[in-house]
């Protein structure tokens, strides 16, 4: 293609594999592809080589194309001419999945350009959308046909980078994850065609072989870059209600959730565990934040508890907090105790409370973050069990965990403070995550990566609780379809 704001001719470059990276011919024939805009070199590199976290890496150049078939050709110039790209989308995730590491030969590829398709299918309450739309932008467009994508984050991704890292979030509980509200995608391999398929057709019933499309999400762009999505769109909320549970102590919550299970249904959205320590973190952090608890008294542990439905109210019928507070009075009278103190309150405020909670853990110290998954029953045994261990093995690192209780999800923080021995010990973290994970995955049957996916930073960890088998297998997949270098993780 040659891109009509370009002033270059493509010209196919033999050179040493290992220098093809660095010679600005490989610049200019990109630039003939996705045009001025589309490339970026030198200080205007610097915005998309920063993580969200600590990590920050050196990129050769950063690729911008501005539809399918300029990132095909783009990625099929580069797997050609050995230019390892890493596919980047809103560069919120925190494993290092979607920036270059620091030797300054791998190449990013932005989708952010990406960003300008909504097309909205009303009756099959579905959306074709550019991986480069940013969540918030996507919701806006869909709220006034009174819709939204269920998908609901403390942060504001692109949706390409929701499907490579099969995003879950605070709702996952009543609309699952991102998996389960893709219908469609178009992806292009790393080959040297930079070939295009397109999976899916915004059916929800397509048995007609392997659904391919699956390879694709959750697997941080291993295998192939995605373009656009079909995405099934939910109806929004009528009417929602919620509150601050306190559990009677931890042996109690899932009691408590199962009781409020049987009592709603399909009706309750979100049960999100919050510790003491987490919520003081976030108060101490966000001045503006209020304290909701009596006299200022953070409980040891707290349920934020959300309801909602998308029909309105029925005649006659209850609002859904009257529904709730009965329920809540019936649970109080309960042979066995579950709750130990409740009240209802504004949905905006208690949300700001739980997403505040990320900012005000990071600055507390040296921050190990830890996005693990069990069954819903070993959640809170875990969280003991490692609390109570902890101070023996690392006494100056705190906890500070919360998340998404009712779908085993669990984010849990360790902090060491700036002046602790911890913190200028460079082993640190390599210590406090094997002791950890090897907890979380041996002796409980969880997960390393509940939703955030792999990354540089949890490679080590993917390649010692993976099998073999399933690495060779994915190697070998990888090698058939998309041979060419992609992402920041080896999956084989």
């Amino acid at each position: 293609m040659n891109h009509p704001d370009s002033r270059h001719r493509v010209k196919e470059i033999d050179l040493d594999p290992q220098s093809a990276h660095l010679h600005t011919n490989h610049v200019v024939a990109l630039t003939d592809i996705v045009g001025d805009r589309g490339i970026l070199s030198g200080s205007e590199t610097e915005a998309y080589e920063q993580g969200a976290r600590f990590d920050k890496g050196k990129a050769a150049f950063v690729l911008r194309p501005g539809s399918t078939d300029e990132l095909s050709e783009a990625v099929a110039y580069s797997v050609r001419n050995n230019i390892h790209l890493v596919p980047q989308a809103g560069n919120t995730g925190v494993v290092s999945a979607s920036t270059p590491d620091a030797s300054g030969t791998q190449a990013i590829l932005s989708v952010d350009r990406l960003n300008k398709l909504i097309e909205l299918d009303r009756d099959n309450r579905s959306v074709r959308v550019g991986a480069g739309v940013l969540l918030s932008d996507l919701n806006t467009a869909l709220e006034p046909d009174g819709l939204f994508f269920p998908i609901d984050l403390g942060s504001d991704p692109r949706i390409g980078g929701m499907v490579a890292t099969n995003t879950g979030g605070a709702r996952f509980l009543k609309y699952g994850d991102v998996r389960r509200n893709v219908l469609g995608l178009t992806v292009v391999l790393a080959d040297t065609e930079g070939t295009v398929l397109k999976f899916g057709r915004g059916l929800r019933k397509d048995n007609t072989g392997v659904d391919w499309k699956q390879i694709f999400i959750g697997t941080s762009g291993f295998f192939g870059v995605v373009t656009e999505c079909i995405l099934n769109v939910e109806r929004l909320p009528r009417e929602t209600a919620t509150a601050f549970l306190v559990p009677a102590g931890s042996q109690q919550v899932m009691p408590l959730l199962r009781a409020l299970e049987d009592r709603f249904g399909s009706d309750l959205t979100a049960f999100e565990g919050m510790s003491g320590s987490s919520i003081r973190a976030a108060l101490e952090h966000v001045p503006s934040l209020r304290n909701p608890f009596p006299k200022g008294e953070v409980p040891d542990y707290v349920i934020l508890l959300e309801l909602s439905r998308s029909r309105p109210a029925r005649d006659g019928g209850e609002p859904l907090d009257a529904e709730l507070e009965s329920a809540l009075a019936e649970i109080w009278e309960l042979s066995e105790p579950l709750l130990s103190d409740a009240f209802i309150g504004p949905a905006q405020e208690m949300w700001a409370l739980r997403h505040a909670i990320s900012e005000g853990v990071k600055v507390l110290g040296v921050l190990v973050a830890f996005d693990l998954a069990f069954r819903r029953g070993d959640v809170m045994a875990f969280c003991d069990r490692v609390k109570a261990e902890l101070p023996a093995r690392f006494p100056d690192v705190g906890a500070y965990e919360f998340g998404h209780v009712a779908d085993g999800g669990i984010h849990f923080n360790l902090v060491a403070r700036n002046d602790s021995d911890s913190a200028g010990d460079p082993q640190f973290e390599r210590s406090l995550r094997e002791w950890v994970y090897d907890i979380a995955v041996n002796d409980y049957g969880g997960s390393f990566s509940a939703e955030h996916g792999i990354g540089r930073n949890n490679q080590t960890f993917y390649n010692k609780f993976t099998p073999e088998t399933t690495r060779r297998m994915a190697g070998r997949l990888k090698e058939i379809i998309s041979p060419g270098g992609l992402g920041t993780v080896r999956l084989d």
